[in-house]
């Protein structure tokens, strides 16, 4: 559960979670509802669906709206009218999301054996999507809207016959248009936009069949243009340069949903999300809202996420030509709310035995964007993320640099692999990105004084750097510890069981709630020009996490997190010696006997046969044993809990 900082949520603070949905799943042949947590039926929206699959001729991109109403379909591919002749694909609008059919006919929206299915939900909300249907007059007119700002873009498709898809785009010319169905640049025709610009409450159609033929029927959907710190959707362009680091798009914000367009030259249309894939420095999973293709990834078209936008990573002509100019619409990545439950953003897991591919390998209950595993009997301390991409092993115990595997995908409740395998060893700390309590940041090196945006929204009291590129520690820096009088914060590394101490890593500069400033000088475990590096943050959210640190007394004492249930997941480390960084979680048992324990440092088998840790309401308990020594009198100790 997410809460807002005001005491009612209103439309002038828009939360993306509220209003936009990447939703991923599998067709299973049968009624069923899709919970996205959107609501359709009392504010209105639509729904596009592609398989991911399957492609080639009949295997549509299939779109829905609430004010045409279920099972009457538009193909973004094609030109074909509204198809109202199937009753068993969408069919219905929920407070939550939407229903489908057995889908026994088409197979476009959710047939068993034909592969996963994507689905990205648009809800009506001002400053961010609306739906309007209208009838042609074969004269100029306005056609009224409720978006409450100038949209940034317009598609408009005949219903009653066949025709084109009209595009206007903020970044073209009132006088120009594009086709959502086809490849075709920017093309020059006063007839759509009737050489008017929209407003805020109104657009203008011209003459042309494909947006105003007397008697003609047509559904339009609008995309809003916000740039204000609260907004969750711009509608933009970028110039290409031609190389391989490719322009950088800044949008203030993070984006969780990209739809692309070479507005100069015939490219196809593609949409990229962070669910099926979208990670930083390698390729994205496209989509083609002009083609009935099945999804495709390749190394040469990315587009890499940053704190406050995206960087086109990739030198191919259809993202990237030298000169061309390229539109886009982005939305933002959410949550946006600061959680107040743990368990909507923390889940320990216990690893499946999978029986069959493509299941959860973890569950987690929500989309996972960091899974730390380890192996009961013995491993390295695997952390796996979205932002790099699920198939992309760090290594905690270990210097190593990044290893990447293909077998790994996200998915709604967790992550995946497609290769049978039995995980039941296992144990998974799945993470979601949100306010307050966990960011990400992947980075590159610059080799001289360097500040990292990131989006935590407060001072993050641990972050976690590891190289990505090339072996390196693990750098654990802990402002919850304090500076030094030179300002230097003091730090950990998360693969040694090192005492803390003091280092200019810090750039002698505070670390902020939006900014980590990193020292310059060629530091290879922080900022060596042109390393890559990742960054993991978190903090202290009331009720949710609670990082700490705590003196020992030799015996026993109560951590009070403030939680109202306990601990669910408890990290330690000794800052004033030596000492393990111990991991203890209630998936494995948290109890007021012995507690299973993993050492993220090392690779030694769960530790079965001491009670080190205690359940306590409010957070935990520790106990001075020999086996741990996690409560030495007088020492020093810092912590990371989630209720």
């Amino acid at each position: 559960m997410f809460s807002s900082n005001t005491s009612q949520v209103s439309e002038d603070r828009l939360y993306v979670e509220d209003v936009f949905s990447t939703y991923l799943y599998n067709g299973n042949s049968s009624a069923r509802s899709i919970d996205n947590g959107i609501d359709l039926a009392g504010k209105g929206g639509m729904v596009w669906i592609k398989t991911r699959t399957q492609g080639g001729a009949g295997w549509n991109h299939v779109l829905f709206d609430t004010s045409r109403g279920a099972n009457k379909i538009l193909y973004s591919n094609d030109t074909s009218n509204q198809n109202s002749s199937f009753s068993d694909t969408l069919t219905g609008f929920n407070s939550n999301g939407f229903s489908l059919g057995a889908d026994a006919s088409t197979y476009w929206v959710n047939q068993t054996g034909y592969g996963g299915y994507a689905s990205w939900t648009f809800r009506k909300a001002p400053k961010f999507f609306d739906v309007v249907t209208y009838t042609g007059t074969g004269s100029a007119q306005n056609i009224a809207h409720s978006l409450g700002s100038v949209p940034g873009c317009i598609l408009v498709k005949r219903t009653d016959t066949t025709a084109d898809w009209q595009v206007y785009h903020r970044s073209n010319a009132n006088t120009q248009y594009m086709v959502l169905n086809t490849t075709a640049a920017v093309a020059t025709g006063t007839t759509r936009w009737n050489s008017t610009t929209p407003t805020a409450s109104v657009f203008t159609v011209g003459t042309d069949t494909t947006v105003n033929a007397s008697g003609g029927t047509y559904v339009a959907y609008l995309f809003a243009h916000d740039t204000t710190s609260d907004g969750i959707i711009q509608c933009g362009s970028y110039t290409g340069n031609g190389s391989a680091t490719g322009p950088t798009v800044t949008l203030g914000w993070e984006p969780q949903w990209l739809l692309v367009k070479d507005a100069t030259s015939a490219w196809d249309w593609r949409v990229v999300d962070n669910m099926r894939g979208m990670p930083v420095g390698s390729g994205a999973a496209s989509l083609f809202p002009n083609l009935s293709n099945a999804e495709f990834t390749t190394s040469t078209v990315a587009f890499s996420p940053t704190a406050t936008g995206f960087q086109v990573a990739g030198s191919a002509a259809q993202i990237n030509t030298n000169g061309n100019t390229y539109i886009y619409i982005a939305i933002r990545r959410g949550p946006m709310r600061t959680p107040t439950l743990g368990t909507s953003v923390f889940a320990p897991a216990l690893g499946n035995n999978m029986a069959a591919a493509n299941v959860d390998a973890f569950t987690s209950g929500f989309p996972t964007d960091l899974l730390i595993r380890q192996a009961k009997s013995g491993s390295e301390g695997t952390f796996q993320d979205a932002l790099r991409g699920v198939g992309g092993f760090l290594y905690s115990s270990s210097t190593a640099a990044e290893s990447v595997s293909t077998t790994y995908a996200r998915t709604q409740t967790g992550i995946s692999r497609n290769v049978a395998t039995n995980f039941s060893d296992w144990i998974g700390w799945n993470f979601r990105r949100a306010p307050s309590f966990f960011d990400e940041v992947c980075y590159t090196g610059t080799g001289s004084a360097l500040s990292v945006s990131h989006n935590l929204g407060v001072i993050p009291d641990i972050v976690i750097i590891k190289r990505r590129d090339s072996a390196n520690q693990w750098v654990v820096m802990c402002p919850v510890l304090g500076y030094d009088g030179s300002g230097n914060v003091r730090n950990l590394f998360l693969n040694l069981d090192n005492a803390a101490g003091y280092t200019v890593l810090n750039n002698n500069s505070t670390i902020t709630s939006s900014s980590i400033p990193l020292v310059g000088g060629g530091f290879a475990q922080v900022n060596a020009s042109g390393g890559t590096y990742v960054a993991y943050l978190f903090a202290s959210a009331p009720g949710v996490s609670k990082v700490g640190s705590y003196t020992g007394n030799g015996s026993s004492q109560t951590i009070n997190c403030g939680f109202a249930a306990g601990a669910r997941f408890v990290m330690i480390k000794r800052t004033d010696s030596t000492g393990d960084w111990y991991v203890w979680d209630s998936a494995r048992g948290i109890v007021s006997g012995n507690d299973p324990h993993l050492s993220l440092n090392t690779t030694a088998a769960e530790v079965t046969t001491d009670d080190s840790v205690d359940t306590d309401s409010s957070g935990f308990v520790v106990n001075q044993l020999s086996a741990t020594n996690i409560n030495v009198s007088s020492a020093t100790y810092i912590y990371l809990a989630v209720a």
